[in-house]
């Protein structure tokens, strides 16, 4: 485990600092499985990480603060449900790593276009804020995010390096 660890520490130092192209070829490298997608299941608040049908790892997650229900508007505190992408990553954002979850599609904009509101947007997947308000352990223990995904600092090192750009994502009641 200890090995594992230091060898995802590694891998992630040297792809934050642009040592590297791709983190998924590094893991490649490490002998390490790539993920091809991803579920996360809102009701259990845990997100898998899968290989066709195997699940390579599971990782508990915090929600947005009015977890129940899909996203339906900008502001609403809400996590989406349906199927996305993990695009866009951000090793600089106002948490611990960060992957943009590709909400709104095109349905999420017409239906809150339908009910007069903006479907909003940034759906992150990511750790605990840099600039904690409170221990750690409260961020484990409740719903928190304004309608992200987020899991530890550890658990979102692993995320980051077995999760190549694009892998589809599917959030689940």
């Amino acid at each position: 485990m200890a090995e594992r660890c230091r060898a995802l520490g590694c891998l992630l130092l040297l792809a934050v600092c642009g040592a590297v192209a791709r983190a998924d070829s590094l893991v490649a490298l490490a002998g390490m499985p790539v993920a091809d997608h991803v579920v996360v299941r809102k009701g259990e608040r845990h997100l898998y990480l899968m290989r066709g049908e195997s699940v390579l790892r599971m990782y508990r997650v915090a929600l947005g603060l009015n977890p129940t229900g899909h996203k339906e508007r900008e502001g609403d505190f809400r996590t989406p449900e349906g199927r996305y992408l993990l695009t866009r990553r951000n090793p600089r954002s106002d948490y611990f790593l960060s992957i943009q979850v590709s909400y709104p599609n095109d349905a999420d904009v017409r239906r809150a276009r339908r009910r007069g509101f903006l479907a909003g947007g940034s759906i992150m997947l990511h750790g605990l804020p840099n600039q904690l308000k409170h221990s750690p352990e409260w961020y484990e223990k409740q719903d928190w995010t304004d309608g992200c995904i987020a899991v530890s600092n550890s658990d979102m090192v692993e995320i980051w390096m077995l999760t190549p750009d694009n892998t589809p994502i599917e959030i689940l009641p």
